[in-house]
C-alpha cells in the first residue's frame, strides 16, 4: 500500500473549539483503525466474532484527513485504537503522518495495543513521535492468559513490552478486574508492573456487546479491590492525569502508580473530554450511548472539510451528559449491542 498522503488543511478563519452543550471542552480523540483483533478476550467478544468487511473500513488516507480535521478543531491528543491497531497493514504510515502534527496543534499521539505484535513496531512508533502507549494485560499466568484471551500469546506480549521499554516508550498496563479469574493475582501484577517501571490501571468490566460468558459472574467492583490493596499497601491519592478517566494512587511500597477506571461504581462523566471514532467513521460522542454522527459520509463528500466541521458541530450538540452502564443481574442484556472492538478502546 502506498504511503499515506499528507493532506494540508487550509482554514480561512480560526475554527471553533469543540465544546458540548454541558460546556465540556473536547480535546481527546480515540480513533479506531480496525475492528479486527488477533485475540478473543472473553469479556470483549465471542470466539467467532464477525468482523467488518474491509470495504466498510476507512482508508488510512481518510483516517489521516479526519485526524487533521479534529486537530483543526482543538483536539490535542489522539489515541489510535482497535480492535488491535497493529494488525492493520501499513498502520505505521498513518502513525508517521499524524505524528507530523506533533508540536503543530497536536500535543500527544498514543496507542492502545495488546502488544502481541509490539516487538516489531516499538522502534517505529518511537521514531514517529509516540512517547507513551497503553498495553492491555490481565494476567502474568500463561494458562489464565489463554483462558481469558483464547490464545496462547503471553510470551509475545512480554516480548513486546520488553521492546517498548528498550525503545524508550512509557508503558501503562490496562487490566480488567475479573472476579474469580484474576482478582487474587492483581497485587502481584501491580508489583511486577511497578518493578518494570510501568504504571497499571484497573478497569471494571463494561457491558458492551454479546459474549458467551455472563459478565455479571465476573464483575468485580473496584472499590472492593481498592480496599484489598489498602490492606496490603499504602495508597495515596495522586494528582497525576493522562487525559482519560482514571483516578490515580501512589503506592508507597512499590513506588509506582495504580489507576482506577470505574464506569459502574463511580461515574466519571462530569469532566469528560473524549470522543470516539470507529474504523468505519462513526463518531460516538459517548462510549455508553447510541448517539452517533457519520464521518465516513462527510470525508467522502464533495466538500469534506466543510462536512467534517458540520458533523463535529452536530456531535457536540448530541453528546449526552453521562453514560448509563449497569450490571445488576445475571443474564441481563448488555448496555449496548456493539462490542468494544467495534467502538474502539
Amino acid at each position: 500500500m502506498a504511503r499515506v498522503r499528507c493532506y494540508l488543511r487550509v482554514m480561512t478563519a480560526p475554527a471553533l473549539p469543540l465544546v458540548d452543550q454541558f460546556q465540556r471542552t473536547i480535546s481527546y480523540l480515540r480513533l479506531s483503525v480496525t475492528d479486527r483483533c488477533d485475540l478473543r478476550c472473553t469479556y470483549c467478544m465471542p470466539e467467532r466474532q464477525q468482523f467488518l468487511p474491509r470495504t466498510e473500513v476507512l482508508t488510512l488516507e481518510e483516517l489521516h484527513k479526519l485526524s487533521l480535521g479534529f486537530i483543526a478543531r482543538g483536539i490535542t491528543k489522539i489515541r489510535l485504537t482497535g480492535g488491535e491497531p497493529l494488525v492493520r497493514r501499513d498502520v505505521i504510515d498513518l502513525v508517521r503522518a499524524v505524528g507530523r502534527k506533533l508540536g503543530d496543534g497536536l500535543e500527544e499521539l498514543t496507542m492502545t495495543t495488546n502488544a502481541t505484535r509490539l516487538a516489531g513496531f516499538a522502534d517505529d512508533l518511537a521514531r514517529a513521535g509516540v512517547r507513551r502507549i497503553n498495553v492491555s494485560l490481565d494476567t502474568l499466568d500463561r494458562a489464565t492468559f489463554q483462558r481469558i484471551a483464547r490464545r496462547d500469546a503471553l510470551p509475545q506480549v512480554l516480548e513486546g513490552l520488553a521492546a517498548a521499554r528498550e525503545a524508550g516508550l512509557a508503558v501503562k498496563i490496562n487490566t480488567v478486574a475479573l472476579k474469580g479469574i484474576n482478582e487474587d493475582a492483581i497485587p502481584d501484577l501491580i508489583a511486577w508492573a511497578h518493578g518494570q517501571g510501568f504504571d497499571l490501571t484497573l478497569i471494571e468490566v463494561m457491558p458492551l456487546g454479546e459474549v458467551e460468558e455472563d459478565r455479571f459472574d465476573h464483575y468485580l467492583p473496584l472499590p472492593q479491590v481498592r480496599e484489598a490493596l489498602e490492606r496490603r499497601w499504602t495508597l495515596t491519592p495522586s494528582s497525576h492525569r493522562t487525559g482519560g478517566p482514571a483516578r490515580y494512587f501512589h503506592v508507597e511500597e512499590t513506588g509506582g502508580r495504580v489507576g482506577l477506571i470505574t464506569p459502574l461504581t463511580n461515574n466519571f462523566c462530569e469532566g469528560c473530554n473524549r470522543i470516539r471514532v470507529t474504523a468505519t467513521g462513526q463518531l460516538y460522542p459517548c462510549l455508553g450511548g447510541n448517539e452517533r454522527v457519520d464521518l465516513r459520509a462527510a470525508v467522502r463528500s464533495e466538500d469534506p472539510d466543510a462536512a467534517i466541521d458540520e458533523a463535529l458541530n452536530i456531535a457536540m450538540r448530541i453528546k449526552p451528559e453521562r453514560h448509563n452502564f449497569a450490571i445488576d443481574e445475571r443474564g441481563g442484556a448488555p448496555a449496548l449491542a456493539r462490542h468494544m472492538s467495534m467502538t474502539g478502546g
